[in-house]
């Protein structure tokens, strides 16, 4: 079992990434294997940040001289370097003096370059069998294989192994240590394929019969009427349903979404359906084995998740309740004709994509920022003149205003779009008219088909232009007029049937001069849901899934909040970890958490401090 820890020095511009005494991780990421070789991958590609195994695949090397000083400090990517250094050239033994590692670590990273070496030699079409083979029991992912030979579909290799039988198969973590039998359900994927005969019974005699099959994830069987009125007896399981976690911590995409996840699966449970989870981070309570009918401990990453929906065969995935991290899958679901529970992909792509969105918005005379699209500097340049400074550049399908920035002219946008290109390569960019000085506002909601319940309406304490996961929130509004609740909610509604949402989704509004305009749609749980299902003592994400699934309506639950006065959520920075750095607020994400803070009035004085501070940047 391996653990990798996950930075995010990427949001602190000039922050010290040298590892020491004082905890800088975000997060962390757990994977299992057969071997060290074979664990560690499975974590890289479990990080999020774009790793498909151990390595820096299309990316320029340094010298092994450059890389052995480069390792003598431990940094996040010290054991990608190390990699590197074994790839350039660099013995093991003078790593191991640079880095106080232990020889075993790098002997096993050393097996993984040798592996890689060789498969260099070839292309899709020479590679042959015993390597494939060996490089998966390495853990080498299809996508990596295929950058390592410069090639580039890798759903050949996946079909190549299909026909050698060179799949996964699933094993079942022992949690009592071999003292007796263990049955939870709790399994985590490898290539081993050798067979162990089982324990005989007095006089029974051994055949080819008696053999422990390789798989010990046995699909469970199906009720065939699969009838489609909820149960909660436990005892009818009318099909399986998977539900995607999202991945590691880190800032944008917190702990709010093993809520999410948590509720999701005993919903699922109780609605008579066989929930299964996939997510690697062992810090979530999704991740207990006893939470869901079946935990597979993988990376949420497209290779493991299909074979896992090819051998389970779900009737549907859940990836509303997962963060972007699920969401960014359901493409993929969708073009292999999996059903995806809720609201579907192409509705979900036009939320996703802003210009679509944006498209969207006009047919309803619904206002929004005035934007355009570009895929380099020169039409940038244009597409601000014709919306005009400030204007906010942001690429599609990102997660906690990944790389957004306010920019002021043509010098700071052709540096903010050459940023976005280096980092987000063919990323659509959009760029928005910066709504300057204007209050900000969100609704999360539920939608059924047919009616639309708003679980939430939070008003911002900080202006429009600071990301809404590093504002001050109140929950309910404490200073917009009933006029503009109402647009709110009416615009919200107009977005959810247009979408044809199933389940949830959050708006996100400006107000300016008592003009509503909206700046963006998410189609799944916010990291506001868990908190407004808190704050008001409902089981909302409970409610959410059973729409989603189809098994229930609105009109089915009561709705009691029980909230007496305001919550106000509180975020939480840990700048403390990195002096020295900017601690301006702006569209991308910082704060690392967030408390709840409970008050009977606005006379609170917390709470009018938060509203001083609020008229001051409004004031600015």
């Amino acid at each position: 079992i391996v653990k990798i820890p996950r930075w995010n020095f990427d949001k602190f511009k000039g922050a010290n990434d040298t590892l020491g005494f004082q905890m800088k991780s975000v997060g962390e990421v757990m994977a299992i294997g057969r071997s060290f070789a074979e664990a560690v991958q499975k974590a890289c590609q479990s990080l999020e940040n774009e790793a498909v195994g151990l390595g820096y695949y299309g990316k320029s090397l340094m010298h092994a001289d450059e890389l052995i000083e480069y390792i003598k400090i431990p940094k996040w990517d010290r054991i990608f370097r190390i990699k590197d250094a074994l790839m350039a050239g660099a013995s093991i033994k003078r790593i191991c003096e640079s880095t106080g590692i232990d020889r075993w670590f790098i002997y096993q990273i050393q097996k993984i370059c040798d592996c890689e070496k060789l498969i260099a030699k070839h292309d899709l079409k020479t590679l042959p069998d015993d390597l494939l083979r060996d490089a998966k029991v390495l853990g080498f992912s299809d996508e990596q294989i295929v950058r390592i030979m410069n090639e580039e579909n890798a759903e050949l290799i996946y079909e190549r192994r299909k026909q050698m039988g060179l799949t996964r198969v699933f094993k079942m973590v022992d949690t009592c240590s071999a003292e007796f039998e263990a049955k939870t359900p709790y399994f985590y994927s490898t290539f081993e394929t050798a067979q162990a005969p089982q324990i005989l019974q007095k006089g029974e005699k051994a055949s080819s019969t008696s053999l422990l099959i390789a798989n010990e994830s046995i699909v469970s069987e199906k009720d065939k009427s699969n009838v489609p009125e909820p149960s909660t007896d436990g005892k009818k399981n009318k099909g399986s349903i998977i539900v995607l976690g999202s991945g590691p911590n880190r800032i944008g995409q917190g702990i709010e979404f093993d809520y999410c996840c948590v509720h999701g699966l005993l919903a699922i449970k109780e609605a008579g359906y066989e929930a299964i989870m996939v997510n690697c981070n062992p810090e979530t309570v999704s991740t207990d084995f006893d939470i869901a009918d079946k935990l597979y401990f993988e990376p949420v990453f497209w290779e493991h998740l299909w074979e896992i929906v090819e051998h389970e065969k779900p009737i549907g995935v859940i990836v509303q309740l997962g963060g972007q991290t699920a969401l960014k899958l359901a493409r993929r679901l969708h073009a292999k004709g999996i059903k995806i529970i809720g609201t579907s992909f192409d509705n979900m792509d036009i939320a996703e994509d802003r210009g679509r969105f944006s498209d969207m918005l006009k047919e309803l005379h619904i206002p929004y920022p005035n934007y355009g699209t570009a895929y380099d500097t020169d039409e940038a340049i244009e597409v601000a003149k014709t919306v005009g400074y400030p204007v906010l550049i942001r690429p599609s399908y990102v997660l906690g205003g990944q790389r957004m920035r306010i920019v002021l002219n043509d010098d700071e946008l052709e540096k903010g779009v050459l940023s976005l290109i280096k980092h987000l390569p063919g990323n659509k960019i959009l760029i928005d008219h910066f709504l300057d000085r204007c209050q900000e506002a969100e609704i999360d909601g539920i939608f059924d088909g047919e009616e639309f319940h708003v679980m939430g309406l939070m008003e911002h304490i900080e202006p429009a232009g600071i990301h809404s996961g590093d504002s001050n929130a109140v929950l309910p509004e404490f200073n917009l007029t009933p006029l503009v609740v109402h647009t709110m909610e009416e615009y919200a509604e107009k977005i959810a049937r247009s979408l044809n949402i199933l389940g949830l989704i959050n708006i996100q509004f400006a107000i300016k001069d008592g003009n509503v305009f909206v700046i963006e749609a998410n189609p799944r749980a916010s990291r506001t849901t868990p908190f407004i299902a808190k704050a008001y003592q409902i089981p909302y994400l409970n409610i959410a899934t059973k729409v989603m699934m189809g098994v229930a309506k609105i009109k089915d639950f009561t709705y009691e909040k029980k909230l007496k006065g305001f919550a106000i959520k509180e975020p939480v920075f840990s700048f403390n970890k990195f002096p020295g750095v900017n601690k301006e607020l702006g569209p991308e994400m910082k704060s690392t958490g967030e408390a709840i803070r409970f008050i009977k009035d606005l006379r609170d004085p917390y709470f009018r401090q938060l509203n001083k501070e609020r008229s001051m940047h409004l004031s600015k």
